[in-house]
């Protein structure tokens, strides 16, 4: 019998199926699965043109029988079947239609780049069998034929017997080696553990026999094992059912089932959508946040699905890194896959179906926001950083869609409000949005900054989050109304003594102007408060950088020592710049004692660490003598 060879590129193809292309042997059962099915498939289409042609689905299957004595593999299905014509062009040229493309592309991109759908995933068989035997009778009836393959060296044809219409491919399974364990593709646990990971939705029954245990007839003590045929694939998968058949407990199932968590999902949304894309899905939004949500070993994405067959565990493309938290799982027919399906190609179904679920997650938070508010403040303590991130993210280019999904602890209110809510609030006369930023809303509600925006009746949003205030400096502004900080130089509010304070400052420049000098490199400026009520001193910062943004900058690596532009500002109107005045009238070194003093209060007020310790304990040991 001739032995056949593959054309020059199917062996280069080959060669690399087997060894880089995909990244688990596993892949091989979803892949002769996938054809198997595909071939009953070409039977039920035939039979709605084909009016001598009956589908009785109870007669259509796909079996998996494992020999471990002969360590054989077979995947038989009772699908179409094949000519001897079809196997030469579907099984003895590689990727018939793209096989020159992939040489082309591999030149430069190591072959990952190949389009093809489902057509060559045939041969990740050789992956782990030395030796691939199809035997195959067409639906069309004539002789039946047996192809058979070693790899790349080639393969035979030869007339067959086989009784029925359908194919039968057997795997040789390799032996073990020092590296890889083979005996694992003949085990009846493994193979269903991949079954039930990605063909579990196969339209179509696989059945495989299956050990189990009972009772030893006569005996209440004794068990025997047993085995029988069974199915072994759910056939029907949740999001294909009709919405109304089913309950939030299915749904909690399917979640638990998948392992999306461990919580119970916040909410569930179940989509059905026919248009420039098709694609059905499932999605959750959790309750509790994952242990590693906040770390880099995290992973986002959605299991991806094409046709019921489990393509990718984790497809982060079709989720924005803001919405990350979602998860859930996405099947479409409209993808296009590369050759072997375990990367997509960025096409624009993909950018659809992103684009879309984008728009149905921000629209169910707002649903959430609006109709639960109790369940959003659970979601939003678990995830409301995740969503500020978006704000900053990208340079804003999401601010716009997330913005109305912020919430902030009110001055007022005491409890998380949104933007819209903040808004609604103002007085006529408030120009801005006011926020504090601080570790706890405990420690911002004592900063002596929020005094005069308080005094006007005014609300302060705090921010305690380390993301807050960057995302609010890339939001900018919500409905034409900027956001300001207590602690920045221009707070907007209108003075009522204006000409009294000016006079004042005017008065005490020399004061004001020996202290920076005695603060010189720590403080840009030194000046009369016109935020302070009862505190005698505070920080406040001018330009871009803010104290707090200086903190968290300065815990990063490599931060370039990154400083706010600080301002001392002191309290005219209490009693220690009457002691100021005095000790810069009479004791220049007093006056000295006071500025460090003072400059050290300051930074302890802000959460700053202090420069000298020693020094600062020293200071005040010498005003108590």
């Amino acid at each position: 019998m001739e032995k056949k060879q593959f054309q020059a590129e199917s062996k280069r193809l080959l060669d690399m199926m087997i060894h880089s292309i995909y990244t688990q042997k596993e892949i091989f059962l979803r892949e002769l699965i996938s054809n198997a099915s595909d071939a009953i498939d070409k039977i039920y289409y035939l039979a709605l043109t084909d009016s001598n042609l009956t589908f009785d689905k109870d007669s259509y299957y796909i079996q998996i029988t494992a020999d471990k004595e002969n360590r054989t593999l077979t995947i038989r299905d009772t699908g179409i079947g094949m000519t001897q014509e079809e196997m030469e062009n579907n099984l003895g040229v590689i990727a018939k239609s793209g096989s020159l493309a992939f040489k082309k592309e591999n030149e430069s991109k190591d072959g990952h780049d190949i389009i093809g759908q489902f057509g060559v995933g045939f041969y990740s068989a050789f992956m782990v069998a030395d030796v691939v035997t199809v035997v195959s009778k067409s639906l069309t009836g004539g002789q039946a034929y047996k192809w058979e393959s070693a790899g790349a060296d080639g393969y035979t044809i030869e007339p067959w017997e086989k009784d029925a219409v359908g194919t039968e491919i057997t795997l040789k399974i390799k032996a073990n080696t020092e590296d890889e364990s083979y005996d694992e593709f003949l085990e009846e646990y493994r193979l269903k553990a991949i079954i039930k990971k990605y063909s579990d939705f196969i339209r179509y029954p696989i059945k495989m026999n299956v050990t189990s245990r009972r009772p030893k007839e006569g005996s209440e003590n004794e068990y025997e094992d047993f085995t029988e045929e069974q199915r072994v694939n759910s056939m029907v998968p949740i999001w294909r059912k009709n919405k109304n058949e089913l309950t939030n407990e299915d749904y909690e199932s399917f979640y638990n089932e998948k392992r999306y968590g461990f919580d119970k999902p916040l909410k569930h949304l179940h989509l059905h959508v026919d248009g420039a894309v098709v694609y059905q899905a499932i999605l959750y939004i959790p309750e509790n946040t994952p242990f590693d949500f906040y770390t880099k070993e995290y992973e986002k994405g959605l299991e991806l699905y094409a046709n019921g067959v489990l393509i990718m565990n984790k497809c982060g493309d079709l989720l924005p890194d803001h919405f990350s938290f979602v998860k859930g799982m996405v099947d479409s027919e409209s993808l296009s896959l590369n050759i072997s399906r375990e990367m997509l190609q960025h096409d624009r179904q993909l950018k659809l179906i992103a684009k879309n679920i984008a728009s149905k997650i921000k629209s169910a938070l707002q649903s959430l926001l609006k109709d639960e508010r109790e369940n959003y403040e659970q979601f939003y303590k678990s995830f409301g950083r995740q969503l500020k991130f978006g704000v900053y993210n990208d340079y804003g280019a999401n601010k716009e869609a997330l913005q109305d999904l912020l919430l902030f602890t009110s001055s007022k209110e005491k409890k998380l409000v949104t933007l819209d809510e903040y808004v609604s609030r103002m007085p006529e006369e408030q120009k801005y949005i006011y926020y504090a930023t601080g570790e706890t809303n405990e420690r911002i509600e004592k900063l002596p900054q929020t005094e005069l925006v308080a005094d006007k009746g005014y609300e302060i949003l705090y921010f305690t989050d380390d993301i807050d205030e960057f995302a609010i400096k890339m939001l900018m502004a919500y409905k034409d109304k900027e956001f300001r900080s207590v602690s920045s130089g221009d707070l907007g509010i209108e003075e009522e003594n204006k000409q009294e304070d000016e006079e004042l400052a005017k008065a005490n420049a020399d004061l004001f102007d020996y202290m920076k000098s005695q603060l010189s490199g720590k403080v840009s400026n030194v000046r009369a408060s016109k935020r302070l009520r009862s505190h005698p001193v505070c920080l406040t910062s001018q330009g871009e950088v803010s104290i707090e943004m200086e903190k968290i900058l300065r815990a990063m690596p490599n931060s370039g020592g990154v400083s706010a532009e600080k301002v001392l500002e002191i309290n005219v109107n209490h009693e220690v710049f009457q002691s100021l005045k005095s000790a810069f009238e009479q004791d220049k070194e007093k006056l000295s004692l006071y500025t460090a003093l003072l400059y050290n209060q300051a930074l302890l007020i802000e959460g700053l660490p202090l420069q000298d310790p020693v020094e600062f304990t020293n200071d005040i040991c010498k005003i108590m003598v």
